[in-house]
């Protein structure tokens, strides 16, 4: 948060859309950080008689909605990069480029803290891709600052910006469709139900199996329900 005030100062002094584009998606990812870390502390609560899953849907939740927010920074990235692109303006590369370098170091130093654990859960993941394509953002504005110093060629700050903004859409698409493929209640990754129906129905004395379903809570576990019919002959030994 600190480093998005002086981003945001720096974008204004330099005259960069790089560094206030970064700036706002370094305000939305302290906003994505803080709701990841309260979605699991919520989903850490115990089932209750009304939640008898618990809360660990939660990060779900925040997970998805960390990846819309993606998506709406993008949009005005675009809207103000399409208006810098007709209507350029002077950017000054050096002070852009010691600004970036600095943000470009604090978030590689956020992104390394939560790697280790981006492939543990959905939520923590969104909150990575968010740090991430922040420090996209940042190496993006380098690049345009040095580009800018050596060639003058203005221009490319938006034009930078614009690509940035696919960068991010393409990271977190899986995200957003992942998560909404387990608030649909979708079959988990690696599950056949079909064969797991077959598996069943051959098991000594099951008759037949039927209104099987397979869902997932968190991302990370799997859970299943189904009726199974008994034989009436068959002798339990």
């Amino acid at each position: 948060l600190v480093y998005r005030v002086a981003e945001a100062i720096g974008g204004i002094f330099f005259n960069s859309l790089a560094l206030l584009a970064d700036s706002g998606h370094m305000l939305s990812d302290a906003m994505a950080l803080g709701l990841s870390w309260i979605a699991i502390h919520i989903g850490k609560k115990r089932p209750s008689d009304s939640h008898t899953f618990g809360f660990r849907r939660t990060e779900i939740l925040a997970a998805l909605f960390n990846g819309v927010a993606l998506w709406a920074i993008v949009g005005v990235i675009f809207y103000e990069a399409g208006r810098r692109l007709f209507n350029p303006v002077d950017v000054q590369g050096h002070g852009m480029l010691y600004v970036a370098l600095f943000g470009l170091i604090i978030n590689l130093a956020m992104a390394r803290l939560l790697f280790s654990s981006a492939s543990e859960s959905i939520n923590i993941r969104g909150a990575f891709l968010h740090v991430l394509s922040d420090a996209l953002g940042s190496l993006g504005a380098v690049v345009a600052g040095v580009i800018i110093i050596f060639t003058q060629a203005h221009w490319v700050d938006p034009l930078i910006s614009v690509l940035i903004g696919f960068l991010i859409i393409y990271s977190s698409w899986g995200l957003i469709t992942e998560s909404f493929h387990i608030l649909m209640e979708g079959v988990p990754k690696g599950y056949d139900v079909s064969r797991i129906e077959l598996e069943l129905a051959s098991l000594p004395g099951v008759c037949c199996v039927y209104d099987l379903h397979l869902w997932s809570i968190n991302g990370y576990e799997a859970h299943l329900s189904a009726h199974v019919v008994m034989c009436d002959d068959y002798d339990d030994p």
